[in-house]
């Protein structure tokens, strides 16, 4: 059966097709007889319970700087015109992230949204974790600058990041006798209005962050980061480097018990990062590492999502 697949996404013509999970779904979704339709959340209307979004039919192939082609651009009903929805635009999470879930919300389930939008919506990255305390490391969100001075008093060793970036953005380190904490609490509090997710140190994290990918609430394929020499952060995007990995009977655990709540909310697909056997995030926005995996010889992810998204279908 063919699908017509909507994907909401940043600009085509930008993607890194070499890292992109978004392009390995397209290219396995045509590869399926899918038809597919791009636009960016700029582009996406509402009138009424009515949404509309304007973008172009595209063509894929993994031709790096040849990737896809376009046709003309039109506006097209979501609820009427399309049976599938792929919500793949990149953080940062704020309001108009957020906006787009309230009005892919009105179409779903009607026209399936990947991830459920109202789920995607209520469960940030960097708070949904924390239902899930037992299988984390030591974590505080807040901005109270005597409550991050306590924890870290507490744990001495310390990472503070905002708590709605990515990719390992404004990631940082303090170790006990640090003095730029003031001058980083200063940076902070004058750069994001949000909490701030502080953790304690995982000195794990030097042999990798692992993420670990679920389809559905079940391990689908996972990937070893390596930080750079001199680098606390493992994100690829920031020079660290994939390696071939296996799961552990920990992070096996760690699937089976967050996967049922995942399959539940419409959490379809979903990258969860692992360092040293502690869950540090579970990604519901636009998890990546589906190209890496395949590459290092893994499985196909890509597969794995689109035989449960047509299973829902």
């Amino acid at each position: 059966m063919s699908l017509r697949v909507a994907v909401q996404m940043d600009p085509i013509e930008r993607i890194n097709i070499a890292g992109d999970s978004t392009f390995a779904l397209m290219l396995e979704a045509q590869a399926r007889g899918h038809e597919l339709f791009v636009y960016i959340p700029d582009r996406l209307s509402q009138i009424g319970r009515n949404v509309f979004a304007t973008g172009r039919p595209v063509k894929v192939r993994d031709a790096p700087g040849n990737h896809f082609s376009a046709g003309e651009e039109m506006r097209i009903s979501l609820a009427d015109e399309t049976d599938v929805i792929l919500l793949r635009q990149d953080p940062p999470f704020d309001m108009a992230y957020v906006t787009t879930t309230h009005m892919l919300e009105r179409v779903h389930p009607k026209t399936l949204v990947v991830n459920d939008p109202a789920s995607v919506r209520n469960a940030p990255e960097k708070i949904f974790v924390l239902d899930f305390p037992h299988l984390m490391p030591p974590t505080l969100v807040t901005r109270d600058k005597a409550e991050i001075a306590a924890f870290r008093d507490e744990h001495r060793d310390i990472v503070v990041k905002p708590l709605y970036g990515m990719g390992g953005a404004a990631v940082f380190r303090l170790t006990p006798d640090d003095l730029n904490y003031g001058s980083l609490f200063d940076f902070f509090t004058t750069s994001f209005r949000e909490p701030w997710m502080v953790q304690k140190f995982v000195p794990g994290v030097r042999k990798g962050d692992k993420r670990i990918l679920l389809v559905d609430g079940k391990f689908a394929g996972a990937v070893n980061r390596v930080p750079a020499e001199g680098d606390l952060r493992s994100n690829m995007v920031r020079g660290g480097a994939a390696e071939t990995t296996e799961i552990t009977a920990r992070e096996q655990e760690i699937c089976e018990t967050i996967g049922p709540e995942l399959s539940r909310r419409g959490l379809i697909f979903v990258g969860i990062d692992v360092i040293d056997g502690w869950l540090t995030e579970i990604n519901v926005t636009s998890p990546t590492g589906v190209r890496a995996i395949k590459r290092l010889g893994g499985p196909d992810v890509a597969v794995a999502a689109w035989d449960a998204i047509e299973a829902r279908r």
